[in-house]
């Protein structure tokens, strides 16, 4: 058998490996830090056009892919795509997950997306406490809607555990964003909470991700103040970050589990970037800090009639071009007294 051909690598050197596809733009939550719209933008792809672009995704060198949004539990073709990329695995696949902020996780919904073939979720909760759920999910209820969606995430994360999301394996894990000024309080009772349910923590710095979130550096607190206050508290092993990872880990001396933090203001990893959005509506994004003028829009590609290698090779020449290192650039500019340009893609659309 002969040999593929060769995948494309980026202006830096980076392979393409993980494909980031967004499902919707719409969420169940408004999270300050996100901040999604309320309706999905014109021209949604279709279950057919999502699986092409997977497939070539692939065929360039992808193999992960993540199910994104806004809420991708809103989508109501989720399992049917899930289950639709299975023959892909042959070609090199080799991980489908998801991220969800898990509200509408139900038992049966959790079930249905392992069979379907989905190997990892990871849930979304940036409080531990009704009051901070509520602040951090944008939520008007107050502390009581706080407790209810608190209460169905916990619920998830059982959910996801009884339909075989092995926690112990790294297929179900917890995200938290941390905001200094906002909820840095929540730092340890969600580690405290992870580590009762077994489950690792990431712990995510708030990033200058789309225009409507308030970011300003003062807000972030750092991934070494996070480690050093959960450090404080239970001694951690130093683990590292995988290549082309997105998390730093550590390990709880005591046996208590993982610990993750992902810095991508205070210590980018922009090196090994892998990563490809695709919006819902079909704009390939090849950093999460472009702006929306460096979006290049697929649907051209994607029309009846024209061949897949089309799509392939517009895919293929997109990632040769890339350059970015929107992250270290942030940081170059601050050392020299020069505000970084501030015009960014909305993290809902973009899927985060």
């Amino acid at each position: 058998m002969e040999p593929g051909p060769v995948p494309p690598l980026d202006t830096h050197g980076r392979p393409l490996g993980v494909l980031r596809l967004s499902l919707t733009a719409r969420c169940n939550l408004a999270c300050p830090y996100c901040l999604p719209d309320d309706r999905d933008p014109p021209g949604l792809l279709s279950q057919a056009q999502r699986l092409a672009v997977v497939e070539a995704a692939v065929a360039l060198g992808a193999r992960r892919l993540r199910l994104t949004g806004g809420e991708p539990l809103l989508h109501p073709g989720l399992e049917a795509l899930v289950a639709a990329t299975a023959p892909l695995r042959a070609r090199g696949l080799r991980e489908i997950s998801l991220t969800s902020n898990g509200v509408l996780l139900t038992a049966e919904r959790a079930r249905s997306l392992r069979a379907a073939g989905l190997d990892r979720l990871t849930l979304s909760l940036d409080g531990a406490s009704g009051a901070a759920v509520a602040m951090m999910a944008g939520l008007t209820g107050g502390a009581s809607a706080g407790e209810t969606v608190l209460r169905k995430v916990l619920a998830a994360l059982g959910h996801a555990r009884d339909a075989g999301f092995d926690p112990g394996a790294g297929q179900l894990k917890l995200n938290a964003v941390i905001q200094q000024g906002r909820n840095e309080d929540q730092l340890l009772p969600l580690a405290t909470l992870a580590r009762d349910l077994g489950v690792e923590l990431r712990l995510i710095e708030f990033m200058d991700v789309g225009n409507r979130n308030g970011w300003r550096p003062d807000a972030v607190l750092s991934a070494t103040e996070m480690v050093e206050r959960v450090n404080s508290r239970w001694p951690l092993n130093t683990l590292g970050r995988e290549q082309h990872g997105t998390a730093s880990r550590w390990s709880y001396r005591d046996g208590g589990g993982r610990l993750g933090v992902v810095a991508s203001v205070s210590q980018p990893f922009c090196g090994d970037c892998d990563r490809l959005r695709i919006t819902a509506d079909g704009v390939a994004y090849t950093c999460l800090f472009s702006a929306p003028a460096q979006g290049h829009d697929l649907r051209p590609w994607l029309r009846p009639g024209v061949p897949q290698e089309a799509l392939r090779e517009a895919l293929a020449g997109l990632w040769r071009q890339r350059g970015d290192r929107w992250s270290e650039e942030r940081q170059e500019a601050w050392r020299q007294g020069v505000p970084p340009p501030v015009r960014h893609a909305e993290m809902a659309y973009l899927g985060g």
